[in-house]
């Protein structure tokens, strides 16, 4: 029943101290809870998602989480509930002792706002501790001589609790000759002394057996007992005496054991026994106590442990000095313990955003930091830095907290990642640093259009390419990366000469390759401007344009045009007029032509070909002017007919030729005179040639096919003579092979025999030439003797009639014949 009453009231005080807590909420700027001691694990503590403003639900979507500097975490966020509740049991003792206020902090963190929020909670005592004294029993030796209303110290007990949990009162058995006097320190703590009431008399009494009650004020009230045994003594009349009732000592931290604190040192007036002191704690099993030893004959007090400034900075000690016969002094030590700076500071990462895009804007919150020395005064001030180069500053949040955020604009192409060195010094002697590593990714955006490597290109490609030639490579670069970087090419489209320049143009999207898509005519145009559009895949796009120009260069594909003198529409051939009496170096007419394309393909000379009379006139090479090289003779023709070639100087040269007939007469009625009476004997003269000529063709064809049928009569005989005799092979095997002839021998033989004929109008230099057969050549070729083609022989004749000054020729060339005529 007393512990479901305790349960009960446990439960009462954790409902008045949570609307306490909420009370004081709405009135702190801090978040304040107040929660007792040894709860079940999962408690309710408070409601934070109400404090904090937002619904429960939105505890994990925010990432609200609880951030503390100790390793190990008392509470906990439930996240359904949106409330905070206990994550063990708490033993308010064990954090705060025997403080009068027990307050737990720590911070929850929203993390999508980088906002932090103080909370504290008070831990409530609850009387879960008994009074309890160090010993269960204690001897009090008092002397018989001791005068009424002499005070004996008296154990203390000790309760863990506070307020009135704590320990109250003190009881002492009734007794005849004792009575109990509680007083009380200046901190509150209560101690019990003996008080004699009546004489004692050992003889009548030696001993006495008291029980000293010690009790809390809790409900229920709890208590604990000692025994007290009264020792009558003989008479000893003094007491120990200390030199000093309190002893002050100031020690650093972090010394070695076996340093001596001090020594105390109590005198006592007896002589012997009772004159001998002994030194010891009064506490002696606390545990604060167990670093600290006294020498008990000496009173030196020694370090035995390990002193910590951050586990403890002052100890009070008391000692007491007992003489032989139990007569006891007692003193203080005060001992505090001086800071060194042996804590570096630490910090410590509470959140990180990276990567950080590059266009964020100045105080973007890079990073929580947590900064904390283990020191303390000087020693615990800690100052943190960022390098001044770096585009980041840091500033100070609630409680030891700091955000590194943006100083300066942020450019992913200048600097992709930064490294970023904190260094948190504390203001020690020496002072202690530490360095903390913080690296951040920038996150690229589109803000860097491509480039070209030129402000403008030009490239150059001659005339009549080929469909698909590549022209020329356009790069352009994008400092930005990944899809931001991707850059495509594009055209600007334009009509050009009447038609889309798509028609002439294309462009590889992806490498910037542009290519022909049709061949291009010097002649037409002699450039092409094109705008070349490089565009990344960023969102938005970026884009850029530069201008090509394409020069076309020339090839020689244009042969010279002769525009005089023209030909004439009507077949009749032009004159020109020179005069007999012309002199050398007259100027007869000039030829004028000109070439439709430029540069050295353009270039024209002049000369002649073909001329009848060789050395009678000259033509300009550069000028196409002809002229009279010598002066006319009776003998020459009256009918000059020049061959004019005109070529340019590309590669290879074109060439185009004119021909152009020149008079020779000083006026028009004789030119018409002579042109009449050389008609007439002309025509006789080549009547009397073309009767020679057809004697001459007759007879060598009659000697063609008497040849052709000898062959095939000893062929038809040679074949009849193998099929009588059989065996006929293997005679004429032994006939030399050069004996047999086929027709394939025989058209071999007659390709080699020729005829050249060549007449003139002058009968003293027309020439009949018969070319002595070759029979070498076709002999020679005996291992194709056993082939066998039926004898072709197709009649073609072609004959090409020229001006009248010519005899027409023929050419037989199956027949084996080649006629040159020249009239």
């Amino acid at each position: 029943m007393a512990a479901f009453q305790r349960r009960r009231d446990c439960r009462g005080r954790v409902l008045l101290c949570f609307l306490l807590g909420m009370l004081g909420n709405t009135r702190a700027t801090q978040i304040r809870y107040s929660v007792p001691e040894e709860m079940e694990k999962g408690s309710f503590v408070g409601d934070v998602a109400k404090d904090l403003g937002l619904q429960s639900w939105e505890l994990a979507e925010r990432g609200v989480r609880i951030i503390t500097r100790g390793k190990k975490q008392h509470f906990a966020l439930n996240i359904r509930s949106g409330s905070l509740v206990t994550a063990d049991r708490i033993d308010r003792e064990e954090f705060c002792s025997q403080s009068s206020q027990c307050l737990l902090n720590f911070n929850v963190l929203v993390e999508d706002k980088v906002k932090l929020f103080a909370v504290e909670v008070e831990i409530t005592d609850i009387n879960d501790n008994v009074p309890k004294f160090q010993v269960e029993q204690v001897e009090v030796k008092i002397t018989e001589a001791a005068a009424p209303g002499m005070r004996f110290p008296l154990p203390e007990a000790f309760d863990l609790d506070v307020g009135m949990n704590s320990l109250q009162s003190y009881e002492l058995s009734p007794n005849h000759h004792f009575s109990l006097l509680v007083q009380s320190r200046a901190d509150g703590a209560k101690y019990p002394e003996l008080v004699l009431e009546r004489a004692l008399d050992r003889e009548e009494r030696p001993v006495h057996h008291l029980i000293l009650t010690a009790s809390d004020g809790g409900d229920p009230v709890l208590s604990g007992t000692v025994q007290v045994r009264v020792t009558v003594l003989d008479v000893n009349d003094n007491a120990p005496v200390f030199t000093q009732s309190v002893y002050s000592v100031s020690i650093p931290e972090n010394v070695p054991r076996g340093t001596l604190l001090l020594t105390v040192n109590a005198t006592d007036p007896d002589e012997g026994v009772s004159a001998e002191v002994t030194y010891s704690f009064r506490r002696q099993n606390e545990k604060k106590l167990q670093i600290f030893q006294i020498n008990a004959r000496t009173g030196e007090i020694t370090i035995s442990g390990d002193l910590d400034y951050e586990k403890s900075n002052f100890y009070e000690i008391e000692i007491q000095a007992e003489d032989g016969d139990a007569f006891l002094a007692r003193a203080k030590v005060l001992v505090t313990v001086l800071d060194l700076n042996d804590n570096s500071p630490e910090v410590t990462i509470t959140s990180l955003f990276s990567p950080v895009t590059e266009n964020s804007p100045l105080g973007t919150v890079i990073a929580l930091l947590n900064v904390h020395d283990g020191d303390s005064g000087e020693n615990g001030l800690v100052t943190c830095s960022v390098s001044e180069n770096l585009p980041f500053k840091l500033e100070k949040s609630i409680d030891s907290y700091h955000r590194l955020v943006t100083d300066r604009a942020l450019d992913r192409e200048k600097v992709s990642a930064y490294n970023i060195t904190i260094t948190a010094l504390d203001h020690g002697t020496p002072p202690l640093s530490i360095d903390t590593h913080i690296f951040l990714q920038v996150a690229d955006i589109n803000d860097n259009p491509p480039t070209f490597g030129q402000p403008s290109y030009s490239a150059y490609m001659e005339e009549n390419n080929v469909r698909g030639a590549s022209i020329y490579s356009v790069t352009a670069c994008d400092p930005d990366s990944e899809e931001n970087s991707h850059i495509t090419y594009s055209i600007e489209e334009d009509i050009f000469h009447g038609a889309p320049l798509s028609s002439y143009i294309s462009i590889n999207s992806e490498n910037g390759i542009l290519y022909a898509l049709s061949p291009f005519d010097y002649e037409q145009f002699r450039d092409l401007q094109v705008q070349v559009t490089a565009r990344d895949s960023g969102n938005p796009p970026l884009s850029s344009n530069v201008s090509l120009t394409l020069f076309i260069l020339d090839q020689n594909d244009n042969a010279p045009e002769i525009l005089y003198p023209a030909l004439p529409t009507d077949g009749s051939t032009g004159v020109e007029l020179a005069p007999r009496s012309a002199e050398p170096g007259y100027l007869v007419t000039k030829v004028v032509a000109v070439d439709k394309d430029s540069g050295q393909n353009a270039w024209l000379s002049y000369r002649l070909l073909k001329v009848t009379e060789p050395g009678l006139f000259s033509v300009g090479l550069h000028t196409g002017e002809i002229r009279t090289a010598r002066a006319f003779m009776d003998k020459d023709t009256l009918k000059q007919n020049l061959l004019v070639v005109v070529s340019d100087k590309g590669e290879p040269p074109l060439s185009a030729t004119i021909s152009v007939t020149v008079a020779v007469a000083n006026s028009i009625p004789e030119i018409l005179s002579d042109l009449s009476s050389q008609e007439a004997s002309s025509d006789l003269e080549n009547s009397s040639l073309t009767f020679y000529l057809v004697i001459a063709v007759a007879s060598v064809s009659s000697l063609f096919f008497a040849f052709i049928i000898v062959l095939l009569a000893l062929r038809i005989w040679r074949w009849q003579t193998s099929q009588l005799l059989g065996s006929g092979s293997d005679h004429l095997g032994t006939v030399p092979a050069s004996q047999f002839l086929g027709i394939d021998r025989v058209q071999a033989f007659l390709q080699t025999y020729s005829h050249e004929v060549s007449l003139t109008t002058d009968s003293r230099k027309s020439h009949l030439i018969f070319p002595q057969p070759n029979y070498a050549d076709t002999l020679l070729s005996q291992h194709s003797s056993e082939k066998t083609k039926p004898l072709l022989v197709p009649e073609d004749s072609r004959c090409s009639v020229h001006d009248p000054p010519l005899a027409p020729v023929s050419s037989c060339s199956h027949l084996f014949c080649s006629c040159f005529f020249t009239l």
